[in-house]
């Protein structure tokens, strides 16, 4: 493992042959090379299918081959030949298959049966569809509906997870976790408090027409590759792009593309970012107030020597609320306070300062580097004051980018995946299906989690997923799930949630969203919402894994007829026989944001949703664009850098997507055939006298007096700021407290988990915890300024 991993090292430009190489082999594996290279002809196209794993949004004019290598990866891993059917369960006990990998257990290949768990033989046994969805409603039916919950992942389409949330009221409640409250459940909460709306406020033209890029927080040669493209046309013209992140990553220092005929002869690639950062983990809110500070005293100065001025004065006049008092609070800021907190010197915030000014229009995205803190909501807020300083939002070229992971985690989110709903919108759903919904709040994911530790569940129930592998404390929480009555996980593939059951337990085999989806003989249509609030058509291609296997939306109705269909006069399968039904409630129930829902998804490109933001129409309590902060905030984790720990991020290694691991290599960090390593500062190193190979083990340093452990961690030396480390996810969730979160949102803080590394001592155990705590700390209250 030597690839990229020092300082000095100059790896070789992320995407080119590796890439494409890597194509070729994950399709041979999956034994579909040719039905898989057809079928990647049709993603992301009109007509075609969207891709099942990242949200970047679709060009106007695609290219011949629009998709990444790793949305190749995720094709080949749903349309493999391999299958897990019932010869497979009567010779696995479900305890034996804990001992399988991540990877071994989803490599398998896909699920295609509706399988029934049997204690006695503690096998998972086939069972026809109607028996399992009785057997699931006639449990349903006699629990408390405040004790169920309804999870959703990013896979779901707009369609399903409408149908989802409409059964979930129907049976009484408003439990909906989601994926998203893992990820970027911070940007939904945070945001509009800032400028109204929680979701992107650019488009792919504003990409072609911004002169400069700020990166803060993300790794899109990994999450979302598509992105790459863009990167590498805008540093050809010159743009700068500024990057900020604790970890040197492969892809944003250089980049091959693919479908760039010279670069891939001559293997040179592209340089990405013009300034790269690496500030330390939890310095992200101390460097942007350090920005707005050098922004703001060159204005200052220009203002007194008569010269032009910095900021744009009209705009933060006409369209802002409380720029005073934030210039005020980063003017007092020190730069020694600034530098211990970024660990990175005032020269170099000085020249991300020089980048911003020159710029006429700037965008700034950021991802789960932002997201997944502590103070993810407030690191946000900053973001968005450095945007406002000059006008960089609301105009072409301009905007904030939130770069969601998932394919449609946003969707789920619009069409009333949520545990807050509101009251229009609950007004809306009871008139169009003639029921009166719950109003009390649910929960969410962390919600959900503590509410099993405390024993408070009695069904869970999973549209897609792998949630008791995805959570923090998930070794804690898998403890208390055999006592959960019943558990229901709809998927494709077999992964560690199934085994990770409760008394009663059901696997429901679903379509894939390249398989094509036939009722009543008609291809049907789902759509997916990208990350720029796009909404368009997916329409699935290959041949189904196997008869037995049912579209999400099927699934739902014909669960609802066994469980609430007195509950309201609804034809579940009208809305199946014709998936154009269930739009058209949901433009009844959303009316200004899915106008003529089925008109437009048929034009290429499909819509974008209404976004006020990016019109400067501001839907906050002070009806402006806020500049928010805490002052008593100076760093992400609550601890200062001279803390006698490490700060932990939990990251992707390159062959995986959230919980699917494709291979156990990382190709842009130089990892093969591993998992279990640690990435490590040298001077870390030597302080905790380690070496490089040396294994370690984790204890967690959060102060919530609960005992976490890791252990059979690999040191890798790697270039990242002193007094931080990373290893990969779901190996380490077990050392993330489910109270270590953003106070607005819930979203576990993933990047930033306190840690002691030492050498492992004989005969540790790879992960020790201590009994459940009697109750968590209270949830603060969020601070807002505006209020």
């Amino acid at each position: 493992m030597t690839d990229g991993r020092k300082a000095d090292a100059q790896p070789a430009p992320a995407g080119g042959w590796g890439a494409l190489n890597a194509v070729e082999r994950h399709l041979s594996n999956q034994q579909v090379l040719i039905k898989g290279n057809r079928a990647l002809l049709s993603m992301n196209k009109p007509g075609g299918f969207d891709c099942p794993s990242c949200a970047w949004p679709d060009p106007d004019k695609p290219h011949f081959a629009e998709y990444c290598e790793n949305g190749a990866k995720a094709v080949a891993w749903e349309a493999t030949k391999k299958r897990t059917g019932p010869e497979f369960f009567a010779q696995h006990r479900v305890e034996d298959l804990k001992a399988w990998t991540d990877h071994e257990l989803e490599a398998h290949g896909r699920l295609t049966h509706p399988l029934r768990y049997n204690a006695r033989t503690d096998t998972c046994q086939s069972v026809d569809w109607q028996t399992a969805l009785t057997e699931i409603g006639e449990i349903l039916r006699r629990l408390d509906p405040k004790r169920v919950e309804l999870y959703t992942s990013g896979r779901t389409s707009n369609e399903a997870a409408f149908l989802w949330q409409l059964y979930g009221r129907l049976l009484g409640t408003n439990n909906f976790p989601d994926c998203s409250d893992m990820c970027h459940m911070t940007t939904t909460m945070a945001l509009p408090e800032s400028i109204g709306v929680g979701k992107a406020t650019v488009t792919l033209e504003d990409w072609e027409h911004c002169d400069a890029l700020f990166i803060i927080g993300q790794n899109p040669g990994t999450n979302s590759p598509r992105m790459m493209g863009y990167l590498h046309d805008m540093a050809r013209r010159g743009i700068p792009i500024v990057t900020f992140n604790p970890l040197k990553e492969r892809a944003l220092l250089r980049f091959t593309d693919p479908q760039n005929p010279v670069e891939m002869l001559t293997g040179r690639g592209q340089p990405i970012s013009s300034n790269y950062f690496q500030l330390r983990t939890g310095g992200d809110i101390m460097a942007m107030q350090g920005i707005c500070k050098a922004v703001i005293a060159a204005d200052d100065l220009a203002k007194t020597n008569g010269a032009a001025r910095l900021l744009d004065l009209n705009f933060i006049a006409e369209h802002t609320h409380g720029f005073e008092a934030f210039a005020d609070h980063v003017r007092a800021l020190t730069w020694e306070e600034i530098e211990r907190y970024t660990a990175l010197t005032r020269d170099q915030i000085q020249q991300a300062a020089i980048v911003y000014m020159k710029a006429e229009r700037v965008i700034a995205c950021w991802g789960m580097g932002i997201t997944q803190h502590k103070h993810g909501g407030d690191a946000m807020h900053q973001i968005l004051n450095l945007l406002f300083l000059r006008g960089n939002i609301g105009r072409l070229g301009t905007g904030a980018c939130p770069v969601r992971g998932h394919s449609n985690v946003q969707g789920d989110r619009t069409v009333g995946i949520n545990k807050t709903p509101t009251e229009d919108f609950l007004v809306n759903l009871d008139r169009a299906f003639g029921f009166r919904s719950p109003r009390e709040h649910g929960h969410d994911a962390a919600e959900c989690c503590e509410a099993i530790l405390r024993g408070d569940v009695d069904a869970f129930l999973a549209m897609g997923g792998n949630f008791f592998r995805a959570i923090p404390d998930s070794e804690r929480v898998a403890k208390k799930v055999p006592q959960i009555e019943l558990t229901v996980h709809v998927a494709t593939k077999l992964n560690r949630s199934h085994l990770t059951h409760g008394k009663q337990a059901y696997i429901l085999p679903a379509l894939g969203r390249t398989e094509l989806d036939l009722q009543d003989g008609k291809a049907q249509t789902i759509t997916v919402e990208d990350s720029f609030c796009v909404v368009h058509g997916s329409t699935g291609r290959l041949a189904p894994a196997n008869e037995l296997c049912r579209s999400e939306p099927w699934i739902i109705a014909n669960l609802a007829k066994k469980t609430v269909a007195d509950r309201a006069a609804i034809d579940w399968d009208a809305l199946i026989l014709d998936y154009s039904r269930i739009r058209e409630k949901i433009e009844a129930v959303f009316p200004d944001e899915f106008v003529d829902f089925n008109a437009r998804i048929s034009q290429p490109g499909g819509f974008r949703l209404p976004n006020g933001a990016s019109e400067r129409k501001w839907d906050t309590p002070t009806g402006k664009a806020n500049f928010l902060f805490d002052p008593d905030i100076r760093d992400q984790d609550d601890d200062t850098p001279e803390k006698p720990h490490l700060q932990l991020m939990t990251i992707r290694s390159h062959d995986q997507f959230n919980t699917t691991i494709y291979s156990n290599n990382d190709r842009y960090r130089g990892v093969s055939g591993e998992r279990m390593v640690v990435f490590m500062n040298d001077t870390d190193m030597v302080e905790h006298g380690l070496s490089e190979g040396s294994i370690v083990e984790f204890t967690a340093a959060t102060r919530d007096g609960i005992e976490r452990h890791a252990a059979g961690f690999k040191v890798v030396a790697y270039d990242v700021p002193k007094g931080c480390c990373a290893a990969y996810y779901p190996e380490t969730n077990a050392l993330l407290s489910l109270a270590h979160r953003d106070r607005r949102s819930n979203t576990p803080a993933a990047k930033s988990v306190p840690v002691i590394v030492s050498a492992s001592r004989a005969g540790t155990p790879v992960c020790s915890k201590s009994e459940v705590p009697e109750s968590y700390p209270a949830r603060p209250t969020a601070i807002n300024p505006v209020a």
